[in-house]
């Protein structure tokens, strides 16, 4: 099983970052840093005469990247307790996939994934967390997407994550779970 990993983070090696990292040891992903791109918002164009035009910005190569991927890191700080926002513009940007002649299959596609979200924050995260967690249940509701769990980490501070004993020992057993999809069946 192949696995992107979309980090919405704007700190290089943020707690996120951190976390993601642990679970990925050993395992070969294809990364997308959100950061590194332009993503323009969402100009919404559902009802109108014509519908949605394409995007002069760097969206449409990360669809490109993650669409023959199986599994599917959402990686987030939780800035204002949710997700932040270079990661909802790049999720805002699907009601236009979704419509576009160019990405037919895009629903069907998305179907077929597993995901995950990984996300650390300070002022007691796995509690105020939770409403970007039902969230993302949400999107992935919507669109069709299996979702298959989430690691929540408490880390305000760059590299607080480390003393989380709990986000840590989450993110290596998520690691052992993705290690096990990724091998091939035994006959």
């Amino acid at each position: 099983m192949a696995i992107a990993v979309i980090y919405g983070g704007t700190r290089k090696e943020s707690n996120t970052e951190i976390l993601a990292e642990n679970i990925l040891q050993g395992i070969t992903a294809e990364r997308v840093y959100l950061r590194n791109y332009h993503i323009h918002p969402i100009e919404d164009l559902r009802h109108a005469e014509g519908g949605f035009h394409p995007v002069n910005d760097d969206y449409d190569p990360i669809i490109d990247r993650i669409m023959p991927n199986d599994i599917l890191l959402f990686v987030t700080p939780i800035y204002w307790y949710s997700m932040s926002g270079i990661m909802k513009n790049f999720i805002d940007r699907w009601s236009q996939t979704l419509r576009d002649a160019r990405y037919p299959g895009f629903k069907e596609a998305m179907k077929n994934k597993k995901a995950f979200v990984i996300a650390a924050g300070g002022d007691q995260p796995r509690l105020k967390g939770l409403p970007m967690i039902q969230q993302f249940q949400y999107i992935f509701d919507f669109i069709g997407i299996s979702f298959e769990g989430y690691i929540i980490g408490n880390g305000n501070k760059p590299g607080d994550i480390h003393e989380d004993k709990e986000a840590l020992f989450a993110a290596a057993e998520l690691n052992k779970k993705l290690h096990l999809e990724a091998q091939p069946p035994s006959k």
